[in-house]
């Protein structure tokens, strides 16, 4: 009883530091991207007093197209840390050997951006004459984690018997993650917000829709003989965002705020992949087959505060 007991209490202390430690990355982050958004604001103002020093002579105008070229294309990457809602998933199977139909509720999800593989995003958008609409494709790696000594509770039939009411994750689960990729990809339209603090400066906003192409990692810790390890086509994403552009000449450098959301519909194939773009093509010809994944499906969705930073060129383009 001794040794359960303090086994217990290591668990939920190494819980708690994994808790701390992450959120004292996340707070890290915040701060790093605090500390360039000031970085940015003044570095901006400095180079409009030099305009105006440099260019009194200058037309209003010629000042403003100098300060919001269009239309141009502004090709970037960014990293950035998430936080992702807790969320139930749901997992069944029906036609294939025994009944599999339960829902493990309220998974707790980590996303550990600065462990790899890293959180990151590319991304390449275009602005109209004009330069206050545009729009862009997004792509964004993210994780989604589940703690593996979670305690949860779980309802319904895994196999033909009812599955216990509370467990932690790792009782039932080898893995149950998203871990090379909560991927999503985007397009996403934008307006840019005048600014009155400085021209160089560009706020602006977003919304977009487009779909998820996680890298699916989910094996049952003793009923399922093969894992599934692959990336993998399972729904619908959406994301709404809103950000600020500090446009240094012929670079851009933003910090942005934006919320995503996924639904998911993974197809548990029993299969280890290899690269997206083969992986996605095989359950393609799956499809076409009229075949039905062996595991069943799990579905969840996942909505996520996301805090990035980025750096850019701009091109220009002929009107």
């Amino acid at each position: 009883m001794t040794a359960l007991s303090w086994s217990g209490s290591w668990r939920s202390s190494e819980r708690g530091h994994a808790r701390t430690i992450e959120q004292a990355t996340s707070l890290a982050a915040i701060a790093l991207l605090f500390g360039w958004t000031v970085a940015g604001l003044l570095e901006s103002r400095r180079l409009d007093d030099a305009d105006h020093a440099a260019r009194a002579h200058a037309t209003h105008s010629s000042h403003a197209a100098e300060d919001a070229p269009a239309p141009e294309v502004l090709i970037a990457a960014y990293g950035g840390t998430p936080y992702t809602y807790d969320s139930d998933v749901h997992f069944k199977r029906i036609g294939r050997g025994a009944v599999r139909d339960f829902t493990v509720e309220k998974v707790e999800w980590e996303g550990q951006p600065f462990k790899h593989p890293v959180y990151y995003g590319v991304r390449v958008a275009r602005w109209s004459e004009g330069g206050q609409f545009g729009g862009m494709v997004d792509f964004t790696h993210s994780k989604a984690i589940s703690r593996m000594a979670q305690e949860v509770r779980i309802k319904g039939t895994l196999d033909g018997q009812p599955v216990p009411e509370k467990a932690r994750i790792s009782d039932l689960f080898q893995k149950l993650e998203f871990s090379h990729g909560h991927n999503m990809l985007m397009a996403t339209g934008l307006m840019r917000l005048s600014s009155s603090f400085a021209p160089r400066v560009s706020p602006y906003v977003g919304l977009g829709a487009g779909v998820s192409l996680p890298h699916t990692e989910i094996h049952l810790h003793k009923n399922d003989p093969k894992r599934t390890y692959e990336y993998q086509f399972t729904g619908p994403s959406l994301q709404g965002l809103v950000g600020i552009e500090f446009r240094l000449p012929r670079v851009s450098c933003f910090v942005e705020y934006k919320f995503t959301f996924a639904s998911y519909s993974a197809p548990l194939t029993g299969r280890d992949g290899t690269w997206l773009p083969l992986d996605v093509w095989a359950q393609i010809q799956r499809w076409l087959a009229g075949g039905a994944p062996t595991g069943g499906y799990a579905d969840t969705q996942l909505a996520s505060h996301q805090l990035v930073g980025g750096l850019g060129v701009r091109v220009g383009l002929a009107r």
